[in-house]
This record gives C-alpha cells, structure tokens and sequence, in this order.
C-alpha cells in the first residue's frame, strides 16, 4: 500500500487529477511527535497491520500530500474508524458553523502541499467509529460511508460540496430516527458516524462541484 501511494504521486504535473479511496480499519494512538492538536495520530490499517504495522497520518501526509505541486488535484475517500484527519490536512470544514477551521499543528510542522491541492472525505470524525453494511452483498461487509456516498453521487452527479455533506447527514440522521426504515436495517446498530470534509487550501463548498 505504502508502495502504491508512492506510485500515486509520482511525477505528477500540473492538470494531473489523483484520487486515493480506502476502505477498511483504521485506529488512534497517541502522537509522540507532538505535531496533533488532539494529541493523537490517526492511522489506516492494511490487511497485514498485525505484523507490518499501520499507516500514521503523518506518513500519508508525507507521502501523498507534501508532494502535491500546482495545479495537482487530490481526493482522498477515506471510509474508516477515525479518519477525520487522517491526510492531516490543514483546514477542517465544520457542516454546522459553515466554515473552515484552522488545523495547522501548533507545533508549526509544515502540513502543506507543494501548491497542489489536496481534498479529503472521510467517514467519521477522529473520535468516531465507522459502520459496516452487507447491502452489496450478504457476505461481503461494505463501508456505510462508501453506500451513501455511492448513492448519492449516481443521484447527483453535479452535486457540490456542502450539499454533499448535508445528504450523507440526512441519510444518517434518517437511518438513526426511523427504527423500521431500509437504512437501518442494513446498518443493523444506530450510526455514530458524521462524514467530515478537510483540505489543504479552503474553498467555496457552496459553489465548488465536487468533481473527481
């Protein structure tokens, strides 16, 4: 994995358009570089986590972020147990104020990219966990993120930013409020789950399309 995300940026040029979806487990452990404003560093973990070890955010951000020149776009879709700021990007939008909030370190460890832009969409907040769905199929678990979010993108193909945070809320909150609805059935436990937006340079979530 560590690989492919090399690969991912490699030589990337100005109109280049990269995108990094995850789909899986990920945790929290304290930071011990002290660069995290809620002391703690939030991790991916691949399938051979147990004895390779996890993926920090301080690596994915070193790896897939930093190198980001201008003109370079970056989706990360991250469906995962604590992901909210797992590029560690440094702006976190906040849905219900409607605004950016500033997630530099307060240490001053550059976070930046090289004047690309990065753009993050992850599952839940850094606190939070992530539901698992079988609605794809009845063996195979699937991301309650990567459900909504795939439904409502085939819905809306021209939708913008904040109008897509504001319907995976609502799909949420739906599922949480209607004990005999569809969404909870296949979610089968009460979502704690709030999708969370960051990116390395704000923007107009109002007007800007979200466009792979």
């Amino acid at each position: 994995m560590q690989k492919a995300l090399r690969w991912l940026v490699a030589d990337c040029k100005s109109g280049d358009s990269l995108v990094f979806y995850f789909s899986g487990h990920g945790l929290r452990q304290p930071d011990f570089d002290m660069d995290e404003n809620d002391d703690y560093d939030e991790t991916i973990c691949p399938s051979d986590f147990m004895t390779a070890g996890m993926i920090l955010d301080n690596d994915i951000n070193n790896t897939i972020v930093k190198p980001l020149k201008e003109g370079v776009k970056l989706h990360a879709i991250i469906d995962a147990c604590h992901s909210g700021t797992i590029l560690d990007l440094e702006h976190v939008y906040d849905r219900k104020q409607k605004l950016w909030v500033d997630n530099k370190p307060t240490s001053g460890v550059r976070k930046s990219t090289d004047g690309g832009l990065a753009i993050s969409l992850s599952a839940c907040a850094d606190d939070q966990i992530a539901a698992d769905t079988t609605a794809f199929s009845r063996n195979e678990m699937t991301g309650a993120m990567t459900y909504i979010f795939d439904q409502i993108i085939r819905e809306n193909p021209t939708i913008t930013y904040s109008n897509l945070l504001e319907k995976m809320h609502e799909q949420i909150k739906h599922a949480n409020s209607n004990s005999t609805g569809c969404l909870l059935r296949i979610f089968c436990h009460k979502l704690i789950q709030e999708t969370q937006l960051s990116s390395s340079i704000p923007f107009n979530v109002d007007t800007e399309k979200f466009n792979l």
